[in-house]
């Protein structure tokens, strides 16, 4: 049998599969072949090296491997309380274990006078050391004894009813390496291997597995951590230079309208960090080739005008621009933000959302198929296949991970005879390890610093106790003319709760401040009375706001100097930050006070800690991604951008570094692994593409 067909063999052909177990596997785990068995890792191992005495074990430990004899065993209580008692004993002492399941299965099996094999958590029942479901096996002696490392593997609840634990797992995957073995072919060529001293790839996968020693685990996932961010690296580096070659892009080299607009109607100096990123972007525009780059900076940073300088270019070269935000809110925004820049240079903008009614929709469409439209500024409404662009020169994107892959493919198709320059923005700063994979194919520019005048955005944690206190002090703000964002954690699964939360705080709020006008914003309400909401909120006509987190993004009130956050135990680290963003925006001094109750748990202590220490976004995410991991962030879990089966994003990040420096070097010297040296590199590449969209071109 050959190697590829060896592991396309379905798991019905293993020894020791039942019918039961393999419609369980498949439904649950999706496990279906025998390179899907092979390849599904345990996330975590026991260490049954160590058989303590009974004398040596104690309640603070985790875990404790034993022998002992079966001193006696007993039966007690009726029904639902029943349980099996026994009494264990080595040369050292006695401990006691209980049952409270598998009680018929015991009474036979358990046997006194016999020498068992025992692993579980002992526990302090009544001043008696005890251990509550022990694992056990009859013991064989002291080779028995040295179990070395078990796995543990994901499990869902409905594979331990029907008995399939990580041991049965184990035990499979111990039948299949029996046999996998010789077909287990080399994937890094020997230079790699030798360089930085990794272990064959059959030893590899035996020892995560079946791991002899602590020093095999580390080896092994060491090696299988490296080829695997190495391949993501390559095929990510690769896409991008593929792309480069592949898609030209419009040359736009004329600049003049950025240099009128830069020297005559700026206003306000840009950071040395802007200037930077809009040079980058410029060398892009200029080069021939398509554009396709990532702009991140921090809530504040100024990402919008890097992008509407970007938009001069295209315009002044005779092209089109657009720019697509994920809801109205943000959009409206962006339009009128721009708008006033537009008419001082005599560009013509547009907004087009699903509220823009159909006769005013007409006029806008026909101003982009006769190319009198210069800029559209819109939501998902610009993927309508009715939007049609005379000359689409330039597409950003903003917060692009609210946008499914197919639907900004639809952008890219927006001009069917030079591909648009891709600019996509986010406020979300994304972690140096998350970015290299989630973003890999990307050319990155950072705005790591905030414009000139900006304060940073004072911090603080109050109980509910202070309640009273927090009050006087958003008066006194209010007295100084300022206004104030009061927001309310909102979560589908309990969305009835949270609306209540919100009213019940609103009523706190009026009842509190009588005299000061409020406004209200949820999801419930209508695209239109949001709009009025927030518009009134923006004329200072409302002085408080009492919202959900649909104000997360793009709101710009730069008169709002306090961000209170209620609940603040239930946000995650990065909408916490999202929030605080909202505040800050102008030259006075802002706060942020995360609102919480007494219990917390130490994951959400960690988070208020951070947000109370530090402003800094990237510092941030990082803490997010090592908190939560890389699933969650940046919407990563939905897009299915990060298919990692045993690196961690949030741990792995040198491995990450050096596997993509290795696959940089190999790709600079050899763009297409035509050389003789790089055809295991190339063929194992073959191997993992898939017959599917390359979605990576789009961003």
């Amino acid at each position: 049998m050959s190697l590829t067909h060896f592991f396309e063999t379905d798991l019905a052909n293993l020894r020791g599969m039942t019918p039961a177990r393999l419609t369980m596997l498949q439904t649950e785990l999706g496990l279906f072949t025998y390179a899907d068995l092979i390849q599904y890792f345990p996330f975590r191992y026991e260490d049954r090296t160590i058989v303590h005495s009974i004398a040596e074990i104690s309640d603070q430990m985790e875990h404790a491997q034993f022998i002992g004899r079966i001193r006696y065993k007993e039966k007690i209580g009726n029904g639902a309380r029943q349980r099996i008692v026994a009494e264990c004993c080595d040369a050292s002492g006695c401990i006691e274990l209980v049952w409270f399941q598998g009680i018929k299965w015991l009474e036979k099996s358990l046997v006194s006078g016999q020498d068992y094999l025992f692993y579980g958590k002992p526990t302090n029942f009544n001043g008696q050391l005890q251990m509550t479901h022990p694992e056990m096996e009859v013991y064989k002696g002291v080779q028995h004894a040295e179990k070395n490392f078990q796995p543990i593997y994901p499990l869902t609840e409905k594979l331990r009813k029907k008995y399939i634990d990580s041991k049965v797992i184990a035990g499979l995957q111990k039948n299949l390496l029996s046999t996998a073995f010789p077909y287990i072919r080399e994937t890094l060529p020997a230079d790699i291997i030798q360089q930085f001293k990794l272990i064959s790839k059959q030893e590899a996968l035996y020892h995560i597995h079946l791991p002899q020693s602590e020093n095999w685990l580390r080896q092994a996932r060491r090696r299988l951590k490296f080829e695997e961010l190495f391949y993501n690296q390559l095929r990510l580096i690769k896409q991008n230079l593929v792309r480069k070659e592949t898609f030209p892009g419009q040359v736009f080299a004329s600049a003049a309208l950025l240099t009128s607009f830069y020297q005559e109607h700026m206003p306000f100096d840009l950071t040395e960090a802007q200037k930077k990123v809009i040079r980058e972007i410029f060398q892009d525009m200029r080069s021939g080739k398509q554009m396709n780059r990532l702009l991140q900076g921090d809530v504040g940073s100024g990402k919008t005008i890097v992008g509407f300088i970007s938009m001069l270019l295209a315009i002044d070269n005779g092209a089109q621009a657009c720019i697509m935000a994920p809801t109205e809110i943000l959009a409206d925004q962006h339009y009128q933000g721009l708008k006033k820049f537009a008419d001082l240079l005599g560009i013509t903008i547009a907004k087009l959302t699903g509220s823009v009614k159909k006769k005013d929709r007409v006029g806008i469409h026909e101003g982009l198929e006769s190319g009198e439209l210069n800029i559209l500024v819109g939501t998902h409404a610009i993927f309508e296949d009715v939007v049609q662009f005379k000359n689409l020169g330039l597409c950003i994107i903003d917060e692009q991970h609210r946008f499914g892959v197919a639907q900004r493919a639809k952008l890219w198709d927006k001009n069917k005879v030079t591909h648009p320059h891709v600019l996509v923005m986010t406020a979300t700063p994304i972690p140096r390890t998350l970015a290299m994979t989630l973003y890999g194919d990307l050319d990155v520019s950072i705005i790591d610093e905030l414009p000139v005048g900006r304060k940073p955005i004072q911090t603080t944690h109050r109980f509910d106790s202070h309640r009273l206190q927090v009050f006087a002090f958003i008066q006194s703000e209010l007295d100084k003319g300022r206004q104030v964002y009061i927001v309310y954690p909102l979560i589908e699964e309990s969305e009835k709760m949270d609306f209540k939360d919100l009213m019940d705080g609103y009523e706190s709020i009026s009842r509190a401040f009588p005299e000061v006008p409020l406004g209200i914003l949820h999801g419930k309400m209508k695209p239109a009375d949001k709009d009025i909401e927030m518009a009134r909120f923006v004329k200072h006509e409302t002085k408080i706001m009492v919202a959900t987190t649909v104000i997360e993004v793009g709101v710009n009130v730069p008169n709002a100097s306090i961000m209170i956050i209620e609940s603040a135990e239930r946000f995650g680290l990065s909408q916490l930050h999202q929030l605080r963003g909202r505040v800050g925006r102008g030259a006075e001094q802002s706060y942020c006070i995360l609102m919480t109750g007494y219990k917390l748990g130490v994951d959400t202590k960690k988070r208020i800690e951070t947000m109370v220490r530090t402003n800094n976004g990237f510092e941030i995410a990082e803490v997010d991604l090592q908190l939560r991991g890389p699933g969650d962030i940046s919407g990563t879990r939905q897009s299915g951008a990060i298919d990692l089966m045993i690196a961690d994003l949030a741990t792995d990040g040198e491995i990450l570094k050096v596997a993509r420096e290795t696959a940089m070097a190999i790709l600079e010297s050899d763009p297409h692994l035509a050389l003789d040296k790089h055809l295991m590199i190339r063929e194992q590449v073959m191997h993992q593409r898939k017959e599917t969209t390359n979605w990576a071109r789009i961003s």
